[in-house]
C-alpha cells in the first residue's frame, strides 16, 4: 500500500535487514578516543564555570559549522549543486573543516557513496545495519578510515584539495587554540568541544533518524523522510526525503513552508557573486513519484524489494560540469 504524504509511514523495522556483518561493525575504541574525549571534555566546565559569550560563542560556532557542513561539504563538494570559483572552493572547504568531521574529500567521497547504495549492502550508514551504527558506530570503526578517491575524482584533481584533506585537523587545532588564548579554558571548552559534541549529533542525526522517522513524499529505492525539527536543527536538512529524490539540487526544502535556511544562505552568497548557478528542481519533478500515486519500493521489505521490477524515476543531470570552472 502506497503511503501519503499526509499519513507516517509503515513501521521501518517491517523493512530494515543488515547490511554488514558484525565484525564490520565493531567499534574501534583506540581510534575512538580523541572522538570520546570531544564528548568528555566539556564536563570541564562544572569546574571552570561559563560565561555568557562563552555560550554566544557556543551557539555561533554550531551555527556557522553547520551551514560549512550542509551547504559545502553536502551540497557543493558531495552533489555539485552550485558553483564557485577555485579560491573560495578551497576557503570553504577549510571552513567546512573546522567542523571536525575529517577531509573534505573523504566526506565526500563517503557520502557519494551512500546515495549510491542507500539502505542496500555498500552503504556506509544505513540504519539497517543498526541505528546506532547509522548514528556513530561507522565512523568509531576502521572500516571507513580511508579516502576512496575513485569516488571523488573530480574534486581530487585539486592538489590544495588533496593537502586539506591530508591535514584536515590544522584549521581546527587553529581554532581550538586561538578560543583558549581569546577566552581561557571555558571558552575552549564551551565554544569549542561543546559545540562540537551537539554538531556531531545534529549531522549524524540525518544519517540515522531521516531514515526512520518522518515521512515521504517521493517515491525512492531507500527509506529517507521528511522532518520539519531536523531541518531546524540542520539548517535544512530534513528534507531528506526531497533530497534523495533529487539530489543534485541545491535547496532540499522544495515549497516556501519548508525551511531550508542553508539554501538561503546560499542564495545571499549567489546575490553578492560569491557563488553561482544555484541548481533548482524543475517543475515536473515536483509533482512526479509521488508516494500517494505510486507504490513505495522503499519502504518495501527487504526480500520484496530486492525483487522490484521496475524503479522509481529520479531526474538527475546525466553529467555535471566541474563547479570550479
Amino acid at each position: 500500500m502506497a503511503v501519503t504524504e499526509g499519513l507516517g509511514a509503515p513501521d521501518y523495522k517491517s523493512t530494515m535487514h543488515r547490511t554488514l556483518a558484525s565484525a564490520q561493525t565493531k567499534v574501534a575504541w583506540g581510534k575512538s578516543i580523541p572522538f570520546v574525549l570531544v564528548h568528555l571534555l566539556p564536563l570541564g566546565l562544572f569546574w571552570t564555570g561559563v560565561a555568557t559569550i562563552d555560550w554566544v560563542v557556543c551557539g555561533a560556532l554550531y551555527f556557522v559549522r553547520m551551514f560549512f557542513i550542509t551547504g559545502v561539504y553536502h551540497r557543493y563538494f558531495s552533489h555539485r549543486s552550485y558553483k564557485m570559483g577555485r579560491v573560495m572552493q578551497f576557503l570553504m572547504a577549510v571552513g567546512g573543516s573546522l567542523a571536525v568531521q575529517k577531509g573534505v574529500l573523504w566526506w565526500a567521497a563517503h557520502h557519494r557513496k551512500h546515495h549510491k547504495y542507500s539502505d542496500q549492502p555498500g552503504d556506509v550508514h544505513s540504519p539497517k545495519d543498526g541505528l546506532a551504527w547509522a548514528h556513530m558506530g561507522w565512523i568509531m570503526s576502521t572500516a571507513h578510515d580511508d579516502t576512496e578517491l575513485a569516488w571523488i575524482r573530480d574534486f581530487a584533481k585539486y592538489p590544495e584539495l588533496v593537502w586539506l584533506n591530508r591535514w584536515h585537523l590544522l584549521p581546527p587545532v587553529l581554532l581550538a587554540t586561538a578560543l583558549f588564548f581569546i577566552g581561557g579554558p571555558s571558552m575552549l571548552l564551551c565554544g569549542f568541544f561543546l559545540s562540537t559534541a551537539i554538531l556531531y549529533h545534529g549531522t549524524f542525526s540525518i544519517n540515522s533518524l531521516m531514515h526512520v522517522w518522518g515521512r515521504r513524499r517521493y517515491v525512492t529505492k531507500d527509506t529517507s523522510r521528511n522532518t520539519l525539527l531536523l531541518a531546524l536543527v540542520t539548517l535544512g536538512e530534513g528534507w531528506h526525503n526531497n533530497h534523495h529524490y533529487y539530489q543534485s539540487s541545491a535547496n532540499q526544502g522544495f515549497f516556501w513552508w519548508e525551511i531550508d535556511i542553508t539554501y538561503y544562505i546560499l542564495k545571499l552568497l549567489s546575490f553578492v557573486g560569491l557563488v553561482s548557478e544555484l541548481r533548482n528542481p524543475p517543475k515536473q519533478v515536483l509533482v512526479s513519484n509521488l508516494v500517494r500515486d505510486n507504490e513505495d519500493i522503499g519502504m518495501r521489505p527487504a526480500a520484496s524489494a530486492a525483487q522490484a521490477t521496475s524503479t522509481p524515476a529520479v531526474a538527475e543531470p546525466a553529467s555535471l560540469p566541474d563547479p570550479a570552472e
